[in-house]
């Protein structure tokens, strides 16, 4: 395990406890967050991404002031739909913050998750063209921003407005490497396949959307097995990064044991649901004693065969609480998955 990071899902609202009650509290804590998180020692600050819901929606503003108030973290999210975007307005914004930030912008990208709007993608003038699913827009809208990020021609020249050129302009600005920092959130092993081939890594969550019957740390190694293969059978040139998320809640005092306690006794085990009318297996929580959550994360086989874990945090508590959490992680749970901080420069 070479890097730990932490995922935020970004909820804010007004409900009992919550220490996140608006859209502002929300996107400030999110930057203080990050900013404890890098004190710590922690390698990533990552935001989940969702329309129409209290949650982060636009993540660049927020990266952006991230990577303005740090200098060491890597910043990303967790995933952007892609059916939502313009491909060309985001390859501007993106290598802006990546900019900003010295080359530590991942973005993870995907082709969408179940949402409160029925159709919010149309909602935002985006409409799968005849014989088109929405996975299919949003894998052509990747297709497009992944063009316009490597700094190709997207748009015809005005050669009296450029000063006398022709040809294709590219967006503007362009971040060189920010190609190689892409990731696509698979939640299949045919579509880590495809992620492989495409040269993007692979962000694997909490969810896969197929069930074969064995444990789900089990499948979820399986796919990254799946991915590595097709990585170096596509020979691309550059070493691949894979990423897993882990809900881990270690309880250390009385504010946790009154959060969590309940957790700790009934969520010891994986689950199988239906998610768009897939069979789907949702990976179990980690929550107990650090030392007890230590020896289980040493033993989820897909933690160990990736590079980078993303720890989903309960935003609502908090920056202090957070905090607390990932500082518990990073001096007694992390190094007994191999991890190491950073050595600072």
């Amino acid at each position: 395990m070479k890097r730990i990071g932490f995922l935020s899902f970004g909820h804010w609202g007004p409900g009992e406890g919550s220490r996140t009650r608006t859209a502002r509290d929300a996107l400030l804590q999110g930057i203080e967050l990050a900013v404890a998180a890098e004190e710590l020692g922690v390698d990533g600050a990552f935001f989940r991404v969702h329309h129409f819901a209290r949650q982060q929606a636009s993540p660049f503003p927020l990266l952006a002031a991230v990577a303005a108030r740090t200098s060491r973290i890597e910043m990303g999210t967790g995933v952007i739909d892609m059916r939502y975007e313009n491909p060309l307005y985001m390859a501007e914004e993106a290598a802006a913050t990546d900019l900003i930030s010295g080359g530590r912008l991942q973005l993870g990208i995907s082709r969408g998750s179940p949402e409160p709007a029925r159709d919010g993608a149309a909602a935002f003038g985006h409409v799968p063209a005849d014989g088109e699913t929405a996975a299919d827009m949003a894998r052509r809208h990747t297709a497009v921003f992944r063009r316009a990020i490597s700094g190709a021609g997207m748009a015809e020249a005005e050669p009296r407005y450029a000063g006398g050129g022709s040809g294709l302009l590219p967006v503007q600005p362009h971040s060189p490497g920010l190609g190689e920092r892409i990731w696509w959130g698979a939640g299949s092993r045919a579509t880590a396949v495809w992620t492989a081939e495409q040269g993007m890594n692979l962000m694997s969550s909490t969810l896969l959307t197929e069930d074969t019957g064995v444990p789900f740390d089990q499948l979820q190694a399986e796919q990254i097995s799946m991915f590595r293969q097709a990585w170096a059978d596509a020979g691309h040139q550059h070493q691949p990064r894979v990423s897993v998320s882990r809900s881990v809640l270690p309880i250390v005092d009385d504010e946790d044991r009154r959060f969590f306690g309940l957790s700790a006794l009934r969520e010891k085990r994986d689950q199988v649901g239906v998610i768009d009318g897939l069979v789907a297996r949702f990976g179990r929580s980690y929550v107990g004693a650090p030392d007890a959550i230590a020896a289980d994360l040493a033993a989820d086989a897909a933690v160990q065969a990736a590079d980078t874990l993303l720890l989903t945090v309960p935003n609502q508590l908090g920056v202090d609480f957070n905090a607390k959490l990932l500082g518990t992680v990073v001096r007694h749970i992390a190094p007994a998955i191999g991890w190491a901080p950073a050595a600072r420069p």
